[in-house]
Order: C-alpha cells, then structure tokens, then sequence
C-alpha cells in the first residue's frame, strides 16, 4: 500500500506537511505503507529528511491508493477515482471551491476532510486550530502595539515581531513571556488603560489564543464585570484584563422575552441578532474565533461599528484579530485577506474605508486564512502525530484498488463528502451549492 504527499502550491507563505519525516519509517515497518512524496523547495521539511526517513521523493502519485494534502487542490491534479484527505473548504458551501468539488465528483473520487472527522460527541479530531489561534494572537499582539506606537504611545508590545518570523514555538514563547516580565514590573502607559482583551468564542482557536495571553500578566473578568471596570476607574496598570464572550454573551433573541437557549440558537440562527455592539467600547483587542455561517448574525457590522466611533472618534478598540476570516462575515469589515509580512490593514468605520497608515484614527483589521503555516515546524508535528493514526485505518478499507466505506470507522465515516465521486447523505445539501 503507498500514500503520497501532495507538494503545497496554493501559496508561497504556505509550508506545511500534513505528515512529517518521523512518521514515515514506522508506517512502512509497522503497517508495510510506503510514502511517496512530491519534492518542494518550500517545504518545512526537506526532501532530504523525508528520503533520510525512507520516503520516496517523486512527481508521480498515480501509484497511491491515498493522496494527502493540507490546503485545496487544483482540478488539473485530480486522477479517476482516487483518494484524497485535506482541507476542503467546502462544507460551508464556498462558492471558490465548487468547480474543484464538481472535478472531484466527475472523475468518482473519494473525499475524506480533516476538518469533518469528529468524534461520537461530534467534537473535531484533527485540527490546526490551536495553531491559528496562538499566530493570531502574537500578530494582535504585534498589531496593538504598532497601533498605539503609531499614535505616540510607546508601550511593551513594540518589543513583539509578526508571528511568521519567530524560528518556532518555543521562541516565540519566551519572548513573550519577557514582555509580561517588563508589564508586570513597569506597567502599561496610562493612555492605554485599561487594556482589554476580549476573544469571541471558547473553542480549539480560543484556547491557543489563551495560550498566548496566559504568559502575560493576565485577570480573566466576565463580559458583564466590563462595564464595571470601566465605570469604576480601579483597575491594574500590570495587568491584561481577559474576558471570554460564549454564544449568550454575543446575541440575543428578536423576541425580548424569549430566554437564550444554546440549541435553539443552533437550530434557528435566524430568531437572533448580535449584542456584541454594547462591549466594543470597552474592548483594546477583539479576537475573533467563532464558526459562523451567513444563517447566524455578525458580531460585527459597519453600521453599529460607525455609530460607536461617530459617538466618540477615539474608541479604546484598536485591534481586531479575525482569525474566523470570513470574508464580510461575523465581522463585516473584514474585506480582504492579508498576508503574513502585512496581516494588517486599518479600517475607518466613520468613512467606511480602509487604509494602510496606521497613524489614521480607526481599527486595524488582520484577517489571515492560513495562520497555522507562521509556526510551520511545530503545527505541522503536531498535526501529524494525530493524522498517522488514520492512515492505517484508512488504507484497512481498500479491497482490490477500491476503498469501501463500510469498512472505515465511524470518524472517517463521517468526514467522507464524496464516495465514489457521489455525495454522501451527510453533505447531500451541498448539491444546492453546486447548482448555483
């Protein structure tokens, strides 16, 4: 049996490998899989350590029963019924990568998405999310402090570089941690006070977030303890104030007398509208880590965004870190992807334009679709320590050159979109998509 390692393309900024060298030898002297892979000059890891591994560098993946990647792959790569795992993108119906999808289902290939394997309390299995979330955090980080530098403000944060042009995790790490040593013996300047970090939502994302804001001198507080810190004037000069927002916390039903119910939320999305407005003026920084779908309401929009800085032009909001990255999504403003060496542009919510001199009054907006690839080495391991225990089950369920479904566990089950270039029950809605 062999597996291929598909050579990333989609961007140059984009050098991750959903399988490292280590994991090579003992899927070939464990389970007899051989890997073949593609050669890349980008790659994170070299061809060299993947042939030292005992992998078989080549063009040629026709021989794979089973072809990886991370980010989408072009239509013109697609062979007759073969099968393919990575990120599709398409579970939401992204009009972008319909064509890609129809390809797929002409040439009666199979489909297995990360993205979609979950477990039996439907939790994700695979992710790069804690990644995304930690990159966005040290760029909002960055951000803030380059925001406040272009106003005049000197401030720790300044010390902080973009998260891509750290070596790995570990330095990244410290040197976090030496700015919240200088925060907590110096303090913040008082311009800045109090500085507020607020991240939507509470999952995979949030968590790695966290991560990041946990080696600073942090007071987590509750959203409704906001309007308090504010109002009160006591609050730390050697601190970061953090408050996680849930679902309750950032909408509310149509019908005032209706009591939040989570589930009921999920299933109606169309009974509710944003809240999240009444935090902004006491937010520095917004992470945005919500899954949203145009069913749910924006945290975000234009107009309440222009209503807040026409009511007071210098707003505490300096930052928002839209590490969800839906184009005019939950956050409305966000209208552009931006790349790693430039993940932020600044948007004027009164004139309702963007720009990129920071020195403008406004909120610099970072909206990056890939941050996992700014710490390559260490995402990439991790995701691979988990994605090379499905391969054996995956490679289990072909019988005479053909996969069959019935023999893949459940996870896998449940993360297949196409079988047999057909999809399954699960994301037959998708047909709608592709019609349009």
């Amino acid at each position: 049996m062999k597996i291929g390692i598909r050579r990333e393309d989609k961007s140059k900024w984009e050098v991750r490998t959903p399988l490292i060298p280590e994991h090579v030898k003992p899927l070939k002297t464990k389970y007899n899989i051989d890997t073949i892979v593609q050669p890349s000059p980008i790659r994170v890891f070299s061809d060299k350590q993947y042939k030292e591994s005992g992998a078989i560098i080549q063009e040629d993946l026709s021989q794979c029963q089973l072809i990886l990647g991370v980010k989408e792959m072009p239509a013109k790569f697609f062979r007759k019924n073969g099968s393919y795992m990575f990120f599709s993108h398409t579970i939401k119906g992204q009009d972008y990568n319909m064509a890609m999808l129809q390809k797929m289902m002409e040439l009666s290939n199979n489909l297995i998405d990360y993205e979609t394997i979950t477990n039996q309390h439907d939790r994700r299995m695979i992710f790069f999310g804690r990644f995304a979330g930690i990159a966005g955090m040290v760029n909002s980080l960055w951000g803030y402090g380059k925001k406040l530098e272009a106003e005049g403000i000197k401030n720790p944060f300044r010390e902080i570089k973009k998260s891509y042009q750290y070596d790995n995790l570990e330095a990244m790490k410290n040197e976090i941690m030496q700015i919240g040593r200088d925060i907590s013996e110096n303090g913040f300047p008082p311009d800045a006070l109090p500085l507020v970090c607020g991240i939507a939502g509470y999952g995979h994302v949030s968590k790695g977030a966290q991560e990041i804001l946990k080696l600073l001198p942090i007071i987590e507080i509750e959203p409704d303890q906001l309007f308090e810190l504010q109002q009160n004037g006591f609050h730390s000069e050697n601190h970061i104030y953090v408050v996680i927002f849930k679902e309750e916390d950032m909408v509310i039903a149509k019908n005032r007398n209706k009591e939040f119910l989570l589930q009921d939320y999920y299933d109606n999305p169309e009974k509710y509208e944003s809240k999240f407005y009444n935090y902004l003026p006491q937010l520095s920084i917004l992470i945005n880590t919500i899954f949203w779908t145009p069913d749910y309401p924006k945290l975000v929009t234009k107009n309440k965004l222009r209503s807040i800085f026409e009511a007071n032009p210098r707003q505490k909001l300096k930052v928002i870190g839209d590490i969800t990255c839906d184009i005019e999504g939950s956050i409305e403003m966000s209208n552009r992807i931006t790349e790693p060496d430039n993940p932020f542009y600044l948007y004027d919510p009164i004139q309702q334009i963007t720009t990129n001199n920071f020195k403008q009054n406004g909120v610099m907006i970072m909206t990056r679709d890939n941050l996992p690839c700014e710490i390559p080495v260490d995402s990439s391991t991790d995701f691979s320590h988990i994605l090379v225990k499905f391969i054996p089950q995956i490679l289990n369920a072909f019988k005479n050159g053909k996969m069959h479904k019935a023999l893949l566990p459940e996870p896998l089950q449940k993360a297949l979109i196409l079988y047999q270039g057909n999809l399954t029950q699960k994301y037959k809605y998708l047909q709608e998509y592709l019609t349009k």
